[in-house]
């Protein structure tokens, strides 16, 4: 609860001065029917709505939708206000309330433009989720190198093409080959670190590491796999390894890991210009 209060804060008071000057009839305004529900579609994850009426209910069925609509047919309400914060903007919108939708002409789908926008310094986020796509995108367009880790197993061949990081954000591109006829489903692909060495009479010990980001899904390949990871920077002594586990789905239950030194990561690239 007191992170919330905090985040609520940083938000209130990043977006005092930009929005300093702007008066409820300057703000873009939306029609709400009676009968019809109306959704903002945000670029970025939304972190915080406010309502000024209780007229107007609304929820986020996705995390980057938000859908409002009138709470009766009995209460009334003039016009209404609707902020919406995502990781680093703010914006608000006029709801005013309209007649039953009866000719269609409604506009139920509000995209959150950035003409609509102020900026916010976000502490608690580096990268907002487009700015890491932006990234990604970019990794995923450039040839791969010769890999930094690779394995194979079962007819599959895995490789860490490029280790690069950003700010407090570490990228990976990973790529998987598959040399036999039959096609892989993926059951999963976990993250974490493990012992590097294990004794038999040792108890192994694993911590899952959760990408922040991953920029497709891939349920299946029938040849070759490649997609870009991204996590927040992580730190582990020497004796310690990162797993990348690939495991299928089949019950032929083909498995291939990757593992990558500590040393891979403290010789990470930066990211490229």
């Amino acid at each position: 609860m007191k992170k919330y209060l905090l985040l609520l804060a940083v938000f209130i008071s990043a977006a005092g001065h930009s929005f300093a000057q702007l008066k409820k009839r300057d703000l873009p305004v939306v029609y709400l029917p009676e009968n019809v529900s109306v959704h903002f579609v945000s670029p970025e994850p939304i972190r915080f709505v406010d309502i000024s009426v209780k007229a107007v209910s609304g929820d986020l069925p996705v995390p980057n939708i938000l859908r409002i609509h009138t709470r009766d047919s009995i209460t009334r309400f003039n016009d209404a206000v609707v902020t919406i914060t995502g990781e680093k903007f703010i914006a608000q919108y006029r709801i005013v309330p309209c007649p039953d939708d009866h000719d269609g002409t409604v506009q139920t789908e509000i995209a959150v433009e950035p003409s609509d926008c102020r900026p916010l310094d976000n502490p608690e986020v580096g990268l907002s989720q487009p700015e890491l796509k932006a990234n990604a995108l970019r990794l995923l367009a450039m040839r791969p190198d010769d890999p930094v880790e690779k394995a194979k197993a079962f007819g599959l061949q895995g490789f860490l093409y490029h280790i690069y990081t950003l700010g407090d954000y570490i990228f990976l591109d990973i790529g998987f080959r598959n040399k036999t006829r039959l096609p892989y489903t993926i059951d999963r692909l976990h993250f974490s670190i493990e012992d590097k060495k294990v004794t038999k009479a040792s108890t192994i010990q694993s911590v899952e590491v959760k990408p922040l980001f991953v920029l497709q899904d891939i349920p299946s390949f029938d040849k070759y796999y490649r997609n870009i990871f991204a996590f927040k920077k992580l730190t582990f002594p020497g004796n310690k390894v990162f797993a990348i586990d690939l495991s299928e789905k089949q019950l032929s239950g083909r498995t291939l890991t990757l593992k990558a030194d500590y040393k891979d990561l403290l010789h990470a690239d930066v990211f490229p210009r």
